[in-house]
C-alpha cells in the first residue's frame, strides 16, 4: 500500500498535502498513474513493491543495497533492545526526537531503518530515500504508515522541491558519494528557510591514516570491492567468524588487541558498545566488516574542512566536532529576514 492519496504523489496527513515528488532532472510536478509516477512532460518513473524508484539499482552502492537486506535489522534498537541508533541521531540533531513531531522531516541514505523508526514513531512526516535496494528493507521493517513515504533516488538529484524540509537529516552516507561536497550542497538545496542540516563524515586524522598504513585491511578492500557482493560476503563472513573468536578472547588485552588489528578484517566494538551482547557484536562486525571493505568510496574530510564548507553555503548556527563515525556537524539556514 503506497503513502499517497489516489490523485497525488505526495504524502498525505490528515487528508492535507504535504510534499510531492518531483523529477529528478526536470523538477516537473509528478502525477500518480497506475503503477508509475508521470510528468506532464512525459516522464516515467515506476513504482515497485510500494516504492517510487528514480534510480536503477545497478550502481556504485549495490554492495550496501545487498547489505541492508542480509543485515536488515542488525542496527535497529528495536531488535537491539539499546538506544544507540537514537542517541546518535539526537546527538547530531541536537534536540529531542519529540521537537521533530509533525515537522517535515528528509532523511538521505536510510538504509535498512535504524533511523527510520525513530523519526516515524515521533511523528515527524518523514521522506527517506537510498540509492540502492536498502529502501526494500527500510520499508520491510518499517511497514505503512500515514506519515512516512520511502523512495529510491540519488542524493545528487532528489525527487523533491527546493526548501521544502524543515530537517535534512544524512548520517553515515556523505563519505560514500562520489562528491561529499556535492552531496552537502544538495541536502541544503532541500532545507527551508529556517530548517536545519545534519551530517557526519568519516574524518581525516594524520594519526589514523599513519596506523592504516600498517594494517591489511586497505589491502583487503582493493581486492574485495572488485568482486561480486555475494562472493565477497562469502569470503567476509568466513574471515570474522575466524577473528572474532580472537578479538573476543583478547578483549581485555589492549596491546595484544592493537597487535591483532594489524591483520584482522573483523571490526570489534566491545569497548564501543558494551551493551551490545556477544552475539550482537559478532552480528555487527560481520555487517561492517563487509561496509568497511565493500564501499567504492571512501572519503575522509577534517572537521575544519566540513565547518567551512557549511560556512560557504551561507549557513548560520553551525556547530560542527568530532564524534561518532568521525565528523558530526549540524546548521541552519537561515531565515529570509536574516
Amino acid at each position: 500500500m503506497l503513502g499517497f492519496s489516489v490523485d497525488s504523489s505526495a504524502l498525505r496527513t490528515g487528508g492535507q498535502i504535504v510534499i510531492e515528488f518531483v523529477s529528478p532532472s526536470t523538477r516537473a510536478l509528478l502525477k500518480l498513474e497506475g503503477e508509475e509516477l508521470v510528468s506532464a512532460t512525459g516522464e516515467h518513473f515506476p513504482i515497485l513493491n510500494g516504492i517510487p524508484r528514480f534510480v536503477s539499482s545497478a550502481n556504485y552502492a549495490e554492495a550496501f543495497g545487498f547489505q541492508w537486506n542480509v543485515y536488515s535489522q542488525t542496527q535497529l534498537d528495536s531488535y537491539t533492545g539499546t538506544t544507540l541508533s537514537r542517541e546518535r541521531l539526537e546527538r547530531c540533531l541536537g534536540v529531542p526526537l519529540a521537537a521533530l513531531r509533525r515537522k517535515t522531516v528528509l532523511e538521505a541514505g536510510c538504509g535498512a531503518g535504524r533511523f527510520t523508526e525513530h523519526l516515524v514513531a515521533v511523528g515527524a512526516e518523514v521522506y527517506s530515500c537510498d540509492l540502492s535496494k536498502a529502501v526494500d528493507a527500510n520499508k520491510a521493517n518499517i511497514g505503512d504508515h500515514p506519515n512516512y513515504v520511502v523512495a529510491q533516488a540519488d542524493i545528487l538529484r532528489l525527487p523533491f522541491p527546493e526548501r521544502s524540509f524543515d530537517f535534512v537529516v544524512c548520517l553515515g552516507v556523505l563519505q560514500h558519494l562520489p562528491s561529499p561536497e556535492e552531496g552537502i550542497t544538495a541536502l541544503y538545496a532541500m532545507v527551508r528557510p529556517g530548517g536545519h542540516l545534519a551530517v557526519d563524515h568519516y574524518r581525516r586524522d594524520l594519526r589514523q591514516q599513519l596506523g592504516k598504513l600498517t594494517r591489511l585491511s586497505t589491502l583487503y578492500r582493493l581486492v574485495l570491492k572488485r568482486i561480486p557482493p555475494r562472493t565477497a560476503r562469502r569470503v567476509i563472513d568466513r574471515a570474522v567468524d575466524v577473528f572474532f573468536p580472537l578479538h573476543w578472547a583478547l578483549r581485555e588485552h589492549r596491546w595484544a588487541e592493537i597487535l591483532l588489528n594489524r591483520v584482522s578484517p573483523c571490526p570489534f566494538y566491545w569497548r564501543t558498545f558494551p551493551e551490545l551482547s556477544r552475539s550482537q557484536q559478532l552480528e555487527w562486525s560481520h555487517l561492517d566488516a563487509f561496509d568497511t571493505l565493500m564501499d567504492f568510496y571512501k572519503h575522509k574530510r577534517s572537521v575544519r574542512q566540513i565547518r567551512c564548507f557549511l560556512e560557504g553555503l551561507g549557513a548560520e548556527e553551525i556547530w560542527c566536532e568530532k564524534g561518532g563515525n568521525g565528523v558530526e556537524a549540524r546548521c541552519r539556514r537561515p531565515s529570509p529576514s536574516q
